[in-house]
């Protein structure tokens, strides 16, 4: 083939897909104009992202897995896509991502730090800065983190809402992040959220002891068809499940925790006392 560019996967995550949508191009017999036809894309923009010389995008991806029969399987091209994109973030959480703008129910227990979908832009960037000055993350990966939370809060703000329940450990309104005005900012914000008819917001005391159920942050989803799926973190790795036999028990133990809880009234009480003992 004349002009044929050779491919090195190695290179980096975006060689790895263009070298991937080469591959299956060919395993169909296609070239890249027969691609574009079916994608609504010109055969110059797909040999630019098969060469790198362009990036690949989610409407790009999402159109490549309807041609080739990939939409919501493990060799999608917009799952690819999203961990390229999130490459700042933990395995397992760029699909999260997706999923939770798509959830009708959306159940967080956070231990330490505020709830992400809580966080201010302030105190999100104050936190990353945080991990920057740590040396654990780069600037251009802080960047990336804060755009990330920003843009999974908007995608909340839907014609159709999700019914979101926060269960917060005590230490998350305790733990100082950004100085006085960061922190005053943030729980006010937390007391205006609170007060949206889709949040259901309450804080686990310290008194709970041994009986708070989770001592890691845990995320659960309830998806349209009504399926749960649960995303947890450790301190170096995130972890997507989606069996029901291992969700459910967690989702058990996430009701209790709300049972044991502060009422929704007396969370906000507290977190009204601890914004005026503010200095």
């Amino acid at each position: 083939m004349v002009n044929r560019k050779e491919l090195n996967p190695d290179a980096s995550p975006e060689a790895a897909y263009g070298a991937r949508l080469r591959s299956a191009r060919e395993a169909r017999g296609w070239r890249q104009d027969d691609l574009a036809d079916r994608i609504g894309y010109s055969g110059r923009h797909v040999s630019g992202v098969e060469t790198t010389r362009k990036s690949p995008s989610r409407p790009f991806s999402v159109a490549v897995d309807i041609a080739l029969e990939l939409v919501g399987t493990t060799e999608s091209f917009e799952r690819q896509w999203g961990q390229i994109r999130h490459g700042a973030l933990r395995e397992g959480f760029p699909e999260y991502v997706t999923q939770e703008g798509r959830a009708v129910e959306i159940r967080t227990y956070n231990v330490g730090i505020m709830p992400g979908l809580l966080q201010t832009p302030e105190y999100a960037q104050a936190q990353e800065d945080g991990h920057v000055e740590r040396g654990s993350i780069s600037p251009d990966q802080a960047t990336e983190r804060v755009s990330v939370l920003a843009e999974r809060q908007v995608a909340l703000e839907r014609s159709r809402p999700p019914l979101i329940f926060v269960v917060m450990d005590e230490s998350c309104l305790r733990h100082q992040v950004g100085g006085s005005e960061v922190m005053q900012a943030q729980l006010q914000h937390l007391i205006n959220v609170a007060a949206r008819p889709n949040w259901i917001v309450q804080v686990a005391p310290h008194t709970l002891g041994a009986r708070r159920s989770f001592n890691l942050p845990v995320n659960l989803l309830t998806l349209s068809d009504r399926s749960v799926i649960c995303y947890s973190e450790s301190q170096t790795q995130g972890h997507l499940d989606r069996s029901s036999a291992s969700v459910l028990p967690i989702l058990k133990a996430y009701h209790q925790l709300q049972g044991e809880a502060l009422s929704p009234a007396s969370s906000m009480a507290l977190v009204e006392q601890l914004r005026k003992d503010i200095p």
